[in-house]
């Protein structure tokens, strides 16, 4: 190893020793419910996000693999948090980083990768990103992260500080330290594949469930349906792709809900309403599918608790999510889940 691969693994280990253990909040229920909702907020670290966690991993997997040297390009195909969290840490390594991003991206979101050092490489077409950031990678003699590929693998699921390490370990001195069920969305699939091995290694009755926002492909690679249609670009930002990325693993989990778009962002409104915590729309579909299974663990009788993930915060959707102009523009009435969602905090029910 040399000795600069010996101190950029070092500078990583120290922001995790910083950053990495995030708050675990409690969703206020009835108390007679005899169950805990926890939401572990994602959105305090260095660069708001779950994928935070994620970077770390991947550019750590490149350098104990000798993919990453001092002079190497970083090259990923991302447009959003995990391109900003990349970015953060090439420039702590002092590293070049590139991203591929479709050429309709957001000014905000090329001004949040650039804030931290990276460059926007743009192409047409969306799904050229995966394509040509393959090719830029090998151009440049440079390392292709690839978070769709190697999420799952880059995360030590036995534990090295890795968030189901955390949850299980801040649930300790609750009333339900081992929770019936966690709750996640699937963008890379590594998450899910970290909890789901993470339960399974420790031997807990915990079991795993993923939320899929609406077009995504993941819910039919996981039901295993034959001849399913190719999915589409998710609207709900950070979770549901159009197809089932290498690093998505059916095998370990237990349970997938689909979860309508406009329920996901009346879940967060509600979220704001009631909590405070101002939060993304992936973190709407984890709430709305946590709150599904809380209603069934009501009707058979259950106690017991339920984690779930704020995975960014609202700050960066307050011109889309928490628009009413926009919302309508995508002709989402969220009238309807609201009520549902008000109807079940009030009786625990849930009623398609």
């Amino acid at each position: 190893m040399t000795s600069w691969t010996s101190t950029a693994i070092a500078l990583l280990e120290a922001d995790a020793n910083r950053s990495a253990d995030t708050h675990l909040h409690l969703f206020p229920l009835p108390a007679d419910w005899g169950i805990d909702l926890y939401l572990k907020d994602e959105s305090v670290h260095p660069t708001g996000s779950l994928k935070h966690r994620l970077a770390r991993s991947l550019i750590l997997y490149g350098l104990v693999n000798g993919r990453i040297r001092e002079d190497t390009v970083l090259v990923e195909s991302s447009s959003g948090s995990t391109a900003v969290s990349e970015a953060y840490f090439a420039r702590m390594l002092g590293l070049t980083f590139i991203t591929v991003v479709p050429r309709s991206t957001s000014q905000e979101k090329i001004d949040l990768i650039e804030f931290y050092g990276g460059r926007c490489h743009f192409v047409d077409r969306a799904e050229d990103i995966s394509p040509e950031a393959r090719r830029l990678a090998s151009d440049c003699r440079g390392h292709y992260l690839d978070q769709f590929t190697f999420a799952e693998r880059a995360t030590d699921w036995r534990g090295n500080n890795n968030i189901a390490e955390s949850v299980f370990s801040q649930l300790s001195q609750e009333r339900h330290p081992i929770p019936r069920w966690i709750v996640v969305g699937a963008g890379t699939g590594g998450t899910s594949a970290t909890f789901g091995r993470y339960v399974k290694y420790r031997r807990h009755e915990t079991q795993v469930a993923v939320v899929d926002p609406e077009g995504s492909a993941f819910y039919d690679g996981w039901a295993g349906t034959p001849d399913a249609p190719a999915g589409r670009p998710s609207r709900i930002e950070g979770i549901g792709r159009p197809r089932v990325e290498p690093s998505f693993v059916p095998s370990v989990i237990d349970e997938m809900l689909r979860i309508p778009d406009a329920g996901s962002i009346a879940a967060i409104r509600l979220l704001k309403e009631r909590t405070l915590h101002w939060a993304g729309g992936s973190t709407g579909t984890n709430l709305y599918g946590a709150f599904q299974l809380i209603a069934r663990m009501r009707a058979a009788g259950e106690t017991g608790s339920v984690v779930t993930l704020i995975c960014d915060s609202g700050v960066r959707y307050a011109g889309t999510y928490y628009s009413d102009e926009w919302v309508a523009e995508q002709g989402w009435d969220l009238a309807p889940h609201r009520a549902r969602l008000e109807r079940f905090l009030k009786t625990g029910d849930w009623m398609e």
